[in-house]
């Protein structure tokens, strides 16, 4: 069955949130289910944006007496947040077609909204700038990771091209820069179990049977500097950054490993040196191959003096 789309429209290229009842429970009205869903919401905020008509189902506005119905859909926009913290870096488009937007995303910039990232994202920023309300990303990079980042303009691209990802079709290649090892063996396949557990910042390699793997390659070296090619195998959170790590030499500017460092959200100093550069696969679609580099280069690597320096 089709999912009837949202009778809202998007808001600072932000879709509205879609909220299903549940089909039974204790719940004389819509009200007394949003109350316990939306708990992080005191009751009084709830009363007032119903006053508002900012809940809605395909029926029109939910009123504070609306009855419950089971399996029911409601929607509604979430207040922005009070402590989001604009980012100061241009998203640069490096193609766009009729299906497909490939951006080359600038540190600190989410993909998606999430938590205290909601119209500072790259979805929300495009969907704005260029009009696409469909636009829908097809892979994710960590906010703290520049690079090259796809999006589909139709949602109905999203499932072909997300299952390049997901069947590790996609060639990925980043680069890095971190410390000059020169005991370190390089080119090396760097094989590991990373296991990263909800609500814990930083991942962990623990023994076990192996779920991730990267490719690591020196391409050149100065000033006791390296710059690495990384090219993943398989997709853990924080992958590049963990076997990066482990192998003596963790990229500059991670505030993860080895130590988490805390930083405040409006630090945008020694940005991680981790860029995803090259995209490369057989389009689903068309059946040609796609290949998209970046346009970006690392700081710390053409200029350390000036990656390092205090504002």
């Amino acid at each position: 069955m089709r999912r009837p789309p949202s009778p809202l429209p998007q808001r600072d290229g932000l879709d509205a949130v879609r909220l299903r009842l549940p089909p039974r429970g204790p719940f004389p009205t819509v009200r007394d289910f949003l109350v316990r869903k939306l708990h992080r919401l005191p009751p009084e905020r709830i009363d007032e944006m119903l006053r508002e008509q900012r809940f809605v189902t395909t029926d029109g506005p939910v009123s504070p007496d609306t009855p419950f119905v089971p399996n029911g859909l409601v929607w509604f926009h979430r207040d922005p947040p009070e402590d989001e913290v604009p980012v100061p870096f241009a998203l640069g488009i490096v193609h766009r077609d009729d299906d497909l937007v490939v951006v080359d995303k600038p540190h600190f910039l989410a993909t998606t909204p999430r938590g205290s990232h909601a119209r500072e994202t790259a979805l929300a920023r495009l969907r704005r700038d260029l009009g696409l309300a469909d636009l829908t990303p097809v892979h994710r990079l960590d906010r703290v990771t520049a690079g090259l980042l796809m999006f589909v303009t139709r949602r109905e691209l999203r499932r072909p091209y997300q299952t390049l990802f997901s069947d590790r079709l996609v060639h990925k290649e980043y680069e890095a820069v971190a410390p000059y090892d020169p005991d370190l063996v390089l080119p090396r396949t760097v094989r590991s179990r990373i296991v990263k557990k909800r609500g814990v910042v930083a991942a962990r390699e623990l023994p076990g049977e192996p779920n991730a793997e990267t490719r690591i390659e020196l391409l050149d070296h100065a000033g006791g500097l390296g710059r690495y090619r990384l090219i993943p195998r398989t997709g853990r959170t924080h992958q590049l950054r963990v076997h990066m790590n482990s192998c003596g030499v963790p990229i500059l500017g991670d505030t993860f490993y080895p130590v988490v460092t805390e930083t405040a959200p409006d630090d945008f100093r020694r940005p991680l040196q981790l860029l995803a550069t090259v995209l490369a696969f057989d389009d689903p679609v068309t059946g040609r191959p796609r290949r998209f580099d970046t346009h970006r280069t690392l700081t710390a690597w053409t200029s350390h003096a000036a990656w390092n320096a205090h504002p």
